[in-house]
């Protein structure tokens, strides 16, 4: 048996067309740019499609993909997930890492399980499987299946 292949996450969505040349507007779901680095090679349910270049542009990225030269290839894209296997950087709290851990406190009580992360403006929150809300900001600790927090007296009241 080889090594396991890693998961493949989504880092954005090909939203449409961008003029007659083949570029395509981008929008990430991650705030890590580089994954739209030329020589990129992103993952596609109709396979593997390597990044030439991109911008900025509004809200989202103008991107080249190899081997796409006209509007008409540009439209073929149109509404596809882009997928890539996850970064390894010990030091970020990757939510796919996070779902399902076990959230306990410093003091060793359980609070249940991630359910789900939710986007905030001032921190992102954790969703536990009880409904309890934990801020980010929270989390002193994480192994592979566990979360550690030191939450504020109240929290989970």
């Amino acid at each position: 048996m080889g090594p396991e292949t890693p998961p493949l996450l989504e880092v954005g969505r090909v939203v449409k067309p961008h003029g007659l040349r083949g570029e395509v507007s981008v929008k990430l779901v991650t705030d890590r740019r580089e994954r739209l680095a030329a020589g990129t090679v992103l993952h596609t349910e109709r396979g593997a499609v390597e990044v030439v270049s991109s911008r900025p542009h509004q809200a989202g990225f103008i991107v080249v993909f190899a081997g796409v030269i006209d509007r008409q290839g540009a439209e073929a894209l149109r509404g596809l997930t882009l997928l890539a296997p996850a970064l390894d950087d010990p030091d970020t709290l990757w939510v796919h890492e996070l779902i399902g851990a076990e959230v306990v406190d410093v003091d060793g009580g359980t609070h249940g399980r991630v359910v789900a992360v939710e986007a905030n403006p001032a921190s992102d929150l954790l969703v536990l499987d009880g409904g309890a809300l934990v801020p980010l900001v929270f989390v002193v600790g994480r192994s592979p299946a566990r979360v550690v927090i030191d939450p504020p007296e109240g929290l989970f009241d």
